[in-house]
């Protein structure tokens, strides 16, 4: 599973008898207490709780007391140790079969709020995994990438739209250490991508919500080395971060101000927004203009900008009637086939032929996501099929994949101030399988739209790591978008 715990060489010797480095089971960081359980077997025998503890930065907790620790963030680059005591050491160069599974809940994903106080329902991420492993005493050493790739030609003043990327396209080899922070630009100068970069907040930030001087300096450097505009900050708002209960309002407006003056120490001049309830932005939209802040709500799959749900923030800015306040709008939300990366995933958990072509049948369909993941989940039941067998991607299939068409986005062009430009994938051909960037492309260019196009490739959260790389995809990708945006150009 691409988003598990451990990988080949997470088995580790320790004093006190074993351990496995753990790698955080998501794209961005999370506070401990979204650990909700972990459980270890090995060589078929299960571990119990009190001969396990997880130890980060130096602090060693009880699996018990993790779901506690809303204030202890496990920073997406970190690898804390779980560490097992055991009377029987393991020695370098032993086998094992090792079996984990832990129960995380995704905290700014919220499905239902609290009620009476209590606390809300979130998105589930559930891992498990048995991988037989070798006993080391250092990490995997990291790929040789490609460096010999032609350089792009230069912008032009006829191009409508400016390229870029977030660097959350990256999330799985950033995650695993391949790069640190600022070799991950000189990366993505390398390649001649940019100018414009993204950032996912709670991904790159040690330091999550608030950016520390450290950082700034680092980002600064970077910047005026490469030459990038900084494009869009991402912020999410941890709505679960404690068990026990939701976020008060206040919590979430001062963590929600935390972040904005983050994204202008940096130099953004936009933060795509996750939350648009009406008395939070009225009491942030003085923080924005003070700080000369554009806010933009992203539009993600499984909705469309004439959504439901959009409808209403759309309702709620007319009403706010600031010019600050949009849209990012993310190309999830206009496919025309699953991606053939995700179902490459679920062929590999054990889907057949025949589960995979009804997983996209029912996607197709105009239902509900909850509807359509209910009934894939209660077909995979019928047929005595563990839904948890393919970890998260039961739901995500759903709803990180949207088929409006995408004439759509003209309704809202006016609104739209930045643009996600998904992928998974880019053919022997240049485009991308499952999703129409040409139509895209026309669609922008005749709706008048001229702003950054940033590339985000989400391919990471079906493929295994290595298995591509997703920078040389993003290059590939700005050549599709370049190569249609100019053929719609007079000469």
């Amino acid at each position: 599973m691409p988003n598990g715990l451990i990988d080949d060489a997470s088995l580790r010797t320790h004093p006190e008898g074993f351990a496995l480095s753990l790698t955080i089971p998501w794209y961005r960081s999370l506070w401990l207490s979204s650990v909700g359980a972990l459980r270890l077997n090995i060589d078929g025998r299960d571990i119990p709780e009190a001969d396990l503890g997880l130890e980060l930065d130096g602090t060693r907790y009880a699996v018990a007391d993790l779901s506690a620790q809303s204030e202890v963030l496990w920073y997406l680059q970190q690898h804390p140790l779980l560490i097992v005591r055991s009377e029987h050491p393991l020695a370098l160069g032993e086998r094992h079969e090792v079996t984990v599974f832990g129960e995380l809940r995704l905290p700014y994903m919220q499905i239902a709020p609290g009620e009476a106080g209590g606390p809300g329902m979130y998105v589930p991420n559930v891992v498990r995994q048995t991988l037989t492993l070798e006993v080391r005493d250092t990490d995997a050493p990291h790929p040789a990438l490609v460096s010999d790739v032609t350089p792009p030609p230069p912008a032009t003043e006829a191009d409508p739209f400016t390229l870029g990327l977030t660097l959350y396209s990256a999330s799985a080899e950033f995650r695993a250490g391949w790069f640190d922070f600022e070799g991950l630009l000189d990366r993505v100068a390398e390649l001649g991508i940019g100018p414009g970069i993204e950032i996912v907040a709670s991904q790159v930030l040690p330091t999550y919500p608030a950016v520390s001087d450290e950082f700034e300096r680092t980002w600064r450097a970077a910047f005026d080395k490469h030459g990038f505009d900084e494009s869009s900050f991402g912020a999410n708002l941890d709505m679960g971060r404690r068990r026990d209960r939701d976020m008060t309002p206040d919590e979430e407006f001062a963590f929600s101000e935390t972040l904005f003056r983050g994204a202008k120490r940096l130099g953004f001049p936009l933060v795509r927004i996750q939350s648009a309830k009406p008395d939070l932005l009225r009491r942030l939209l003085p923080i924005a203009e003070e700080l000369e802040l554009k806010l933009a709500y992203e539009i993600h799959a499984p909705m469309g900008p004439n959504a439901p749900e959009i409808l209403k923030v759309r309702d709620v800015y007319a009403e706010l009637d600031s010019p600050l306040l949009g849209f990012v709008a993310d190309f999830s939300s206009t496919m025309h086939s699953m991606s053939p990366t995700l179902l490459r995933a679920v062929e590999r958990a054990g889907l057949d032929t025949d589960a995979r072509d009804r997983l996209q049948a029912i996607w197709a369909t105009d239902a509900s996501m909850r509807e359509r993941q209910q009934e894939f989940i209660g077909y995979l039941k019928g047929r005595d099929f563990d839904p948890g067998r393919l970890g998260s991607f039961a739901h995500l299939a759903f709803n990180m994949h949207g088929h409006v068409a995408p004439s759509e986005w003209s309704d809202i062009m006016p609104q739209i101030m930045h643009v996600h430009a998904k992928f998974y994938d880019i053919d022997e051909n240049g485009n991308e399988p499952a999703i129409d960037y040409p139509e895209l492309v026309r669609v922008f260019v005749e709706g008048g739209y001229r702003g950054y196009w940033s590339s985000e490739w989400e391919g990471h959260a079906f493929a295994e790591i290595g298995e591509v790389d997703p920078l040389l995809l993003v290059r590939r990708q700005h050549d599709l978008i370049r190569r249609t945006m100019r053929s719609l150009q007079p000469a």
